[in-house]
């Protein structure tokens, strides 16, 4: 996604329509507070429902949260950054993600709003049911847990430094992703993957950019 200039303040236009465009904004506190009784009542759920015992169901639901950091590289290297000459493949990506990157201060667009939420999250519950039957009871709030994480990590790489050293490589890989190369670095809440498929920078040769990393950060 490359762009003629990249915005440091304000917002992407997504839709005409007012309505439209105001479910394109949300407040990351909105998402948590949305899904973590959704989490609490299915982790719940499995155990006084099913009987899955305590042990069974917190090493389903680590592992699902393992799962999230494959599915959430998978899709931002593969769909977020799907590259096509069909227009409405071009309008759903900048809509996805495209935006983001063309305003990266924009901090109200980095967890899906509640309405998309809601229902991607639906979809997804009832692919994974239909896999897994009653044991998606104890693995769908490991993988929401994931994307929770995910979005706000995101979050925190545009607000904050890293509060710890070893988190160092995250933050830069991520922003060399910004303003470097878009086809390395698409892991935001772990670098695994990237390192696993050759997609991490080689953080000892890149240089940082400070003036650059300024203009991803939410403040200057």
């Amino acid at each position: 996604m490359k762009f003629e200039k990249i915005h440091n303040k304000g917002q992407a236009r997504l839709f005409q329509n007012q309505y439209l465009e105001m479910l394109t904004k949300t407040h990351p506190l909105v998402i948590w507070g949305m899904y973590v009784p959704v989490i609490i009542y299915l982790l719940y759920f499995s155990n006084d429902r099913y009987g899955f015992t305590p042990l069974r169901i917190t090493l389903t639901f680590i592992g699902a949260l393992l799962f999230w950091t494959l599915f959430e590289y998978i899709a931002h290297r593969f769909l977020y950054h799907w590259v096509s000459e069909s227009p409405r493949v071009q309008k759903f990506v900048y809509t996805m993600h495209g935006n983001h990157h063309h305003y990266p201060r924009d901090r109200q667009r980095l967890f899906l709003p509640p309405v998309p939420s809601l229902i991607m999250a639906s979809a997804i519950f009832g692919l994974m049911f239909l896999v897994m039957r009653e044991n998606v009871f104890m693995f769908f709030p490991g993988f929401i847990l994931g994307y929770l994480l995910y979005g706000s990590m995101h979050y925190a790489i545009h607000a904050w430094n890293p509060p710890f050293k070893w988190m160092k490589p995250l933050w830069r890989n991520h922003h060399l992703h910004h303003y470097k190369d878009e086809n390395k670095g698409y892991g935001v809440s772990t670098t695994i993957w990237d390192r696993v498929f050759g997609t991490m920078f080689d953080l000892k040769k890149e240089k940082e950019d400070k003036e650059k990393v300024r203009d991803l950060m939410f403040k200057n």
